[in-house]
């Protein structure tokens, strides 16, 4: 009797206790926590990309004269810089020339570079070597190098920084597109597809062009976080764009001569950088596992 009562006791007890979590299930919460918090940081910085009055607590031209160079406080969380502006509302508002920057470059040099690469890995022959050497002579130029040189030829603007961004990543992307375009191309139901009298481009565009676009779908989200970093590079040597509200490229270059005296003026700018850089990254190695059948099995 007390045997019966002793295990119905313990029967209760182990009801209220969690079952131990296998190491391969802890690693799971735990990657799928960091995408979580990875996609949570890119949709606040794509709000006050968008709608930065909600987010920000002051203008970003607005100037506190008796407040200049302050430290981070309940009133100005990032402290204000060498006109006493909050520094949060300029990080915030400068978050829209970063993005936009990213994202219209990894667009067109996906574009350009796709294009380029599927039609070379689709037609072959004397296009393929040609397109292939000269994207071929762009590789040897290192991307920050090539975009460095299109900046400073074609002058500081929203444009020419999108140029010369995407046209350093449209060797990758190039790349990319024409080896995926090989394989699926030698696929046995494009052999199928040509047998039944399917037209060349039509099996192009409805059978190889859909099938390649997963690689460049990914490398494109794992190249916003670069072009984010090359565009604020730009911005930091005086090659960005020229507004009276910087982006944050142009904020650590403007305080980068307080770093002694104010270290909050470009520390915050660069904290915005990596966070979204490192987001964006984690978003990206999701997304490949998930399109990647491979990846899924190893």
């Amino acid at each position: 009797m007390r045997e019966t009562v002793a295990a119905r006791s313990a029967l209760r007890k182990r009801k209220w206790e969690l079952p131990a979590l296998r190491s391969s299930e802890k690693r799971f919460l735990f990657s799928k926590a960091w995408i979580v918090i990875a996609i949570a940081i890119i949709a606040f910085m794509a709000l006050c990309a968008i709608a930065p009055q909600w987010i920000a607590p002051y203008s970003p031209v607005e100037m506190f004269t008796d407040s200049i160079m302050q430290p981070p406080s309940v009133v100005h969380p990032f402290g204000t810089d060498y006109f006493g502006r909050d520094v949060f509302s300029v990080v915030v508002y400068g978050s829209r020339e970063s993005l936009l920057i990213g994202l219209m470059s990894v667009v067109a040099g996906g574009i350009v570079g796709g294009t380029i690469g599927a039609l070379s890995g689709y037609v072959g022959g004397l296009l393929d070597m040609v397109l292939m050497r000269a994207i071929e002579i762009l590789m040897t130029i290192p991307g920050i190098l090539l975009a460095l040189t299109i900046a400073a030829a074609m002058g500081p603007s929203m444009t020419n920084i999108v140029i010369a961004v995407a046209a350093a990543t449209i060797p990758g992307y190039a790349r990319v597109m024409r080896g995926q375009t090989m394989s699926i191309n030698g696929r046995s139901y494009i052999t199928a597809a040509r047998s039944i009298g399917v037209s060349r481009w039509g099996i192009f565009w409805r059978h190889v062009l859909p099938n390649s676009l997963s690689p460049l779908l990914v490398m494109a989200t794992l190249g916003i976080g670069s072009s984010i970093l090359a565009g604020s590079s730009l911005s930091f040597l005086g090659l960005g764009v020229l507004k009276e509200i910087p982006d944050w490229g142009a904020l650590l270059s403007q305080g980068r001569g307080y770093l002694t005296v104010a270290w909050w003026i470009c520390t915050f700018p660069g904290l915005a950088i990596t966070l979204l850089v490192l987001a964006v990254n984690i978003t990206g190695d999701w997304l490949r596992d998930y399109l990647d059948p491979k990846q899924k099995e190893g």
